[in-house]
């Protein structure tokens, strides 16, 4: 039987102290809310995703600022393998270690079967669940010589439940579990984790517009869209927030969470109670 090691000791308001995360697809909402909560823990951060550069420095600074941390960015394309080994490669360098690995980068989009482009499909397929093997495979060595890891995937209700006209996400997004399972599997006696958040709708302003566009689609009022429309499937009929994600993906961080592995956590106010 395997005795737990004490894990060292770190002040509770920052949890995570000393460690080193990567979040992808974090320079705006889910992602961001992530590394902002992780490095309100004391992790420094690696962000990575599009978007203005000027921007992003200002936030990646704001960041450093705020929470006392190292913060920088790399500009890696999840859809590139070579991009993300190189992401990885560039993390360890220069932090000379990887504890927490957030695969949070997704895009998405809506086709009936028949007219689903396959571009689209490869695209989808590439950055939604490819891009989470290709991160996981090249920073699991550094996790493994630790003795620490956490690999944290954001699926989605969707990787639990399907939807019509979705069929590349509703796929990928099982399968990132699936690949949350087996890396559970193949690490459990190591010190490492690796789970799945799987979140229903999240505030964020990508929502925020669809609100607007939907109202005036279809000649309702805004709390008309948010309930009838896109919370039609969610008990709670209330958005998560990026607040909520990022404090539970501090706490699956932790070593508080050491025995929480191979799990799909749904954050959905319920849809998949149904």
């Amino acid at each position: 039987m395997n005795i737990p090691v004490t894990s060292r000791i770190a002040p509770a308001s920052r949890p995570l102290a000393g460690r080193v995360s990567l979040v992808t697809g974090s320079t705006s909402g889910i992602g961001l809310g992530i590394a902002r909560a992780l490095a309100a823990a004391g992790s420094d951060v690696v962000l990575n995703g599009f978007g203005d550069a000027t921007e992003i420095d200002r936030t990646r600074e704001r960041i450093s600022k705020e929470c006392a941390v190292t913060v920088s960015y790399s500009p890696a394309d999840m859809s590139e393998p070579r991009s993300i080994g190189d992401m990885i490669a560039a993390a360890l360098a220069q932090h000379g270690r990887l504890d927490i690995l957030v695969n949070n980068a997704g895009i998405q989009h809506v086709a009936p079967l028949e007219k689903f482009p396959v571009e689209k499909w490869d695209q989808i397929l590439a950055v939604d669940l490819s891009s989470a093997f290709h991160t996981t495979r090249a920073a699991l060595p550094a996790m493994r010589r630790n003795r620490f890891g956490r690999v944290i995937n954001i699926a989605s209700a969707h990787g639990l439940v399907a939807s019509p006209f979705k069929a590349a996400y509703v796929a990928a997004k099982h399968g990132l579990v699936g690949l949350t399972k087996v890396t559970a599997l193949e690490t459990a006696e190591e010190g490492i984790t690796c789970n799945a958040i799987c979140p229903g709708y999240v505030y964020t302003p990508l929502i925020e517009a669809q609100i607007d566009g939907q109202a005036r689609a279809h000649g309702i009022s805004r709390d008309e869209v948010i309930r009838d429309v896109l919370l039609a499937q969610q008990p709670n009929k209330r958005f998560a927030t990026v607040e909520e994600l990022g404090a539970l993906a501090v706490f699956l961080s932790t070593d508080a969470a050491a025995s929480i592995t191979g799990i799909a956590l749904p954050v959905d106010g319920g849809w998949t109670a149904h």
